[in-house]
């Protein structure tokens, strides 16, 4: 995911010009063979850890933390016929494309890491791209879902950046999947965020694959706080649903004053949505009827061991109900070590292959298996809130 720092699309120029600024930083060559573990396994967290999204960073650092904790105990990572322990190198990259980039050197060049997680954020996480590519480093985004973050400009893949989580374009079609033949919607107004490739990318991929008819399209930017005169426009127009992909930040904010001007009709997003401050922005009793497309659910302890007891350990760790972005964070920790084992080797050329062939590795975001653009395949739900609540996870397929 997700959220930019800077406005919506960063130009070339300005990515390009962080990377020069970086060189002196980046100093091995393109034909370097990467990183190897010594007694035990280093993996960077190139991590959103302060500025405008450490929220999703901090969660993400924790499904890390969990992970390693879990692994070292269950005995650590099995490296053809021995096994050693993870250890975590936890940097903070203050939630901007430039502290990225030179933590993403940092950790490859200097900390000597073999693979890293992180970043949060797709724009943060493209930032990184040329530094782990020069190092051989892989990487695992966890939360960077605009569908070009794997791929070169050519449409050729990056072969040392990999992800979790779905891409905008699969989660706005199934949400559009999720109005046609759940909600039954026939008429849908959008309200999207267009300062944001997660927000206008949702938007592009629901209008493409919804079968009715998308009254209105109404745009708001990041930082927006009053959004009554888009909701009267709506109101006024006959609809079945609004589709309101972006942050919680800003939709807590919408759907409280949607609900508060009239509006009732279910409001649908993606995973930006899935964070409690959803509900305490947007106040519990306006958080009715509200659905998000998401990785992973809470619910899914009922059918899941493996989700129960990621869900208890955390719980029992950070006092806390498991989010999102823990899970996702987690199951990036789990992939580098399916690839290390996999290759019988701890070395970082040989983590990206791994990852590259990971197929069925159980998941607490969903039993996973890596396509040739490095994208996961897996199921996806949709969460229900309700009261604020989540209360029932549909299955979309």
């Amino acid at each position: 995911m997700k959220k930019s720092v800077v406005k919506a699309l960063i130009g070339a120029g300005v990515v390009a010009m962080s990377m020069l600024a970086l060189t002196g930083c980046a100093t091995k060559s393109a034909a370097n063979k990467g990183n190897t573990a010594g007694n035990t396994i280093e993996i960077g967290v190139n991590m959103e850890l302060s500025g405008a999204v450490a929220g999703y960073g901090e969660q993400e650092k924790q499904g890390v933390e969990l992970a390693v904790k879990q692994i070292n105990a269950a005995g650590g990572v099995k490296v053809g016929n021995s096994k050693k322990k993870l250890t975590a190198v936890y940097r903070d990259n203050k939630s901007s494309t430039n502290g990225a980039a030179a933590v993403a050197a940092q950790l490859a060049n200097n900390e000597k890491v073999v693979a890293i997680v992180g970043p949060a954020t797709t724009n943060n996480g493209t930032a990184s791209i040329p530094n782990v590519t020069k190092a051989a480093v892989p990487m695992v985004g966890p939360s960077a879902t605009d569908p070009n973050f794997t791929l070169q400009k050519n449409g050729q893949v990056q072969p040392y950046v990999f992800r979790a989580c779905f891409t905008d374009t699969f989660q706005g079609q199934k949400a559009a999947v999720f109005a046609d033949d759940t909600l039954k919607a026939k008429n849908v107004a959008i309200i999207a965020d267009n300062s944001t490739d997660y927000g206008t990318g949702l938007t592009k991929a629901f209008k493409k694959k919804f079968t009715g008819k998308v009254v209105t399209t109404e745009y708001y930017q990041s930082g927006d706080k009053d959004f009554n005169a888009m909701l009267t426009n709506i109101k006024n127009k006959k609809i079945d649903a609004i589709y309101a992909p972006g942050y919680y930040s800003e939709l807590g904010l919408l759907i409280k004053q949607a609900r508060q001007s009239g509006i009732k009709v279910p409001i649908i997003g993606a995973d930006g949505m899935a964070d409690p401050k959803l509900a305490q922005i947007a106040g519990n009793e306006n958080a009715t009827d509200v659905y998000y497309t998401t990785p992973f659910s809470t619910l899914g302890a009922n059918r899941s061991s493996l989700v129960k007891t990621f869900m208890n350990n955390y719980q029992k760790q950070y006092n806390a109900n498991a989010p999102t972005f823990s899970a996702l964070a987690y199951d990036s920790v789990y992939m580098i070590k399916q690839a290390i084992e996999d290759q019988k080797s701890a070395d970082s050329a040989s983590i990206a292959k791994g990852l590259a062939k990971i197929k069925n590795m159980p998941g607490v975001t969903g039993t996973t298996s890596i396509d040739s653009k490095h994208n996961p395949e897996k199921p996806i739900a949709v969460e229900e809130l309700t009261q604020g609540k989540i209360t029932k996870a549909y299955t979309v397929k």
